[in-house]
């Protein structure tokens, strides 16, 4: 059996977040980003959106909203699929297995001193600018047993979320 990884999935703008919950899908830009191309089947996912997300940083905090598993390998599409304007060249599906209330979930900086994946506890969120961010064993079981208080059944919530974040142009998701 293949080891399991765990990465954060880094979501830093609403259309993004309402594409990935409508199409069970990730898209990746035009990178050759090393943790993409590792991505398997069977990895877990902490979707986790950044203080710019919901276009309002004052008020908003960098949280993990939910948990997924990779459920297919990271593909090229044939055509590009546009989110919010911008191009993203390669995509895989995903299985959503919990997810928070919509503008909750789990603040992620007071756990950055408890969180490996942060060596500078000081420059922290200059880690989010990617895609994904591989996380060890430990903060994923830190991870999964904060979202154990607050997450619930995606099919109970998606909606919300959906309802929440229009007008969402309507990505182009024909390959």
């Amino acid at each position: 059996m293949p080891i399991v990884s765990a990465y954060l999935l880094i979501l830093g703008e609403r259309e993004a977040v309402a594409w990935v919950l409508r199409e069970s899908r990730m898209a990746f830009p035009p990178t050759s980003r090393s943790e993409v191309n590792r991505l398997k089947v069977g990895d877990e996912l902490f979707v986790l959106t950044t203080r710019g997300c919901w276009h309002n940083p004052t008020r908003d905090r960098t949280r993990v909203i939910g948990l997924a598993t990779v459920t297919s390998p990271v593909v090229p599409y044939d055509r590009p699929v546009t989110i919010a304007g911008r191009d993203f060249t390669r995509g895989c599906d995903i299985g959503l297995r919990a997810l928070t209330p919509y503008l909750t979930g789990v603040e992620l900086a007071p756990l950055v001193p408890r969180l490996a994946a942060f060596p500078d506890k000081n420059a922290w969120s200059i880690r989010l600018r990617r895609p994904l961010l591989e996380l060890g064993e430990s903060d994923a079981g830190l991870l999964t047993r904060e979202l154990d208080g607050v997450a619930r059944d995606p099919a109970e919530l998606i909606l919300g979320y959906l309802s929440a974040i229009r007008p969402v142009r309507q990505a182009d998701t024909r390959n």
